[in-house]
């Protein structure tokens, strides 16, 4: 396979919608964030990325049709030379809107998981080190908490998307936008259901909820493990 569609928005515009409108449309499989929670080898072609050393796009992207969200979108313009007849969308976002549902979900995810799980689980670990250098440190420069920094990173990568890619060959759509202007864009039917809406914000708040509970977990085992001592005496 080879890329066919680039997606260049960052995470939290959309892009699982997106991902599911693509695949729908014949573009699939899609690659999203979500193809590295559960591949070794894809979390580890991104870290090796994050950390500037040199990948083979063609190998990462094999198996897939089209490409949104993060980790790939931080790579837009080194896809589009590895795939220069591929087209490019822009999942789009209010920027306020964004920076808010950055802040109360993905922000928060590596700095709530357990010491203990990345000790048990390697690649826990890996894939928390790729997330935090490709996007909190790479991309936003370790200032995302900077509101106006990381308001003026999304606008400048539009910015540039647009200066890199020839009209013709770029699409900013919003979800809202739904199937019009995207099939014509794909030169594809519009399909006769409604437009993906997957909001992952709750699903994303509630894993962040377990992995604080999970952080007390040790305390829990070792509190029990005590008190049963203390009671067989």
């Amino acid at each position: 396979m080879t890329l066919k569609v680039i997606g260049a928005g960052p995470g939290r515009t959309g892009t699982m919608s997106l991902k599911h409108a693509l695949e729908h449309l014949g573009y699939g499989p899609c690659h999203h964030m979500s193809a590295c929670f559960g591949s070794r080898q894809q979390t580890q072609w991104f870290l090796e990325a994050a950390e500037g050393k040199a990948i083979d796009w063609d190998s990462v992207f094999y198996d897939f049709q089209a490409a949104v969200d993060w980790p790939a979108a931080a790579y837009y313009s080194e896809l589009l030379k590895t795939f220069p007849d591929a087209r490019v969308v822009f999942s789009y976002r209010h920027p306020e809107e964004w920076y808010r549902s950055v802040s109360e979900t993905i922000f928060n995810v590596a700095s709530s998981i357990p010491t203990w799980v990345m000790f048990l689980f390697p690649h826990v670990e890996r894939l928390a080190s790729m997330i935090e250098k490709t996007i909190w440190q790479n991309e936003l420069g370790g200032k995302f908490q900077d509101r106006e920094h990381a308001l003026n990173f999304f606008e400048e990568r539009l910015k540039q998307v647009r200066a890199a890619v020839p009209q013709e060959k770029l699409l900013v759509h919003a979800a809202a936008d739904g199937w019009e202007p995207l099939c014509a864009f794909l030169e594809v039917g519009v399909p006769n259901i409604p437009y993906p809406r997957l909001n992952e914000s709750k699903k994303i708040k509630r894993f962040i909820w377990v992995l604080k509970v999970l952080n007390y977990l040790p305390f829990c085992i070792l509190l029990a493990v005590g008190i049963s001592i203390i009671l067989s005496r």
